[in-house]
């Protein structure tokens, strides 16, 4: 019981440290991202004290994204004229030793989502987020194993994806976060669970993007510990939604509250809210 009390204690230190170095250090943090998550992703970074960037062009990536502290890439409206530059900035921060964070969302809805991500997955990222059922089909690198996801919602919990979670991990190189009722991230060994947030966050679309941006946040300021990064911006994001549904009617007003919440974060209130726990 004493163990586990320190260990809460320490991941409570440990995030708000992390809070801390982003409100300070404001890390530039580029989004190659759909359509429906700027708005959102965007505001989630100013509001945590990041500096959000919308670098899309191609013909930008190898001006710009040398020049970030890290990137984020989404795959939700992914076409032929996005993947060239989520390639190039991926294998750019691959070559400079620059933090990017991968969201596969709904990577088996299509061969050419499936394919695309798998080629990314090449360059290294350092963190992978996905819901349950993207991580599973991610991990299996089939489309015919992957049966069940077609969509951006998951059809699996997070806790089903414990084993394809870590085998991606081990595979990768990445860490790999899987979002659901318990969010999860691992090393392929470590498995750690974040048990914060509202169900009512699914009602709110692009919530999932705008959390893989918040990761990518974090592990710009710590990019030598990037499953304490990830595990500690998915637990960030669930206490800003437990504490904006305090005040909350509804998803467009728990969207707003979220968004404040965040912003106004401080020490005493985090601490007391933070759930992080060592799963295995």
């Amino acid at each position: 019981m004493e163990e586990k009390k320190k260990e809460e204690l320490e991941w409570r230190r440990k995030t708000w440290k992390l809070v801390s170095k982003v409100r300070l250090e404001s890390p530039l943090i580029q989004c190659i991202t759909n359509f429906v998550s700027m708005d959102l992703m965007a505001n989630t970074l100013l509001s945590a004290g990041a500096s959000p960037a919308m670098v899309h062009s191609l013909e930008e990536i190898h001006e710009f994204t040398p020049r970030v502290s890290a990137l984020c890439l989404n795959v939700g409206t992914l076409s032929s004229s996005s993947l060239p530059a989520m390639i190039a900035a991926a294998k750019l921060c691959s070559q400079l030793d620059i933090p990017w964070v991968l969201d596969p969302v709904a990577v088996s809805a299509s061969s050419f989502r499936f394919d695309a991500c798998v080629q990314l997955v090449q360059f290294k990222p350092t963190v992978i987020r996905g819901n349950a059922s993207e991580i599973i089909s991610l991990s299996s690198c089939s489309l015919q194993s992957s049966a069940a996801s077609m969509g951006v919602d998951s059809t699996h919990g997070s806790m089903d994806a414990v084993e394809a979670a870590k085998l991606l991990a081990q595979t990768s190189g990445a860490i790999v976060a899987v979002s659901g009722a318990t969010d999860i991230v691992t090393d392929g060994n470590q498995v750690v669970g974040a048990h914060n947030g509202v169900p009512l966050m699914q009602k709110i679309t692009a919530t999932g993007c705008a959390v893989t941006a918040l990761i990518a946040a974090f592990v710009a300021v710590d990019k030598s510990h990037a499953l304490d990064a990830a595990v500690s911006a998915l637990a960030v994001f669930g206490v800003a939604g437990e504490l904006g549904m305090k005040m909350a009617k509804g998803p467009s007003s728990l969207r707003m509250h979220l968004i404040d919440s965040l912003y106004g974060l401080d020490e005493a209130t985090l601490q007391s809210h933070v759930n992080i726990t060592s799963l295995c």
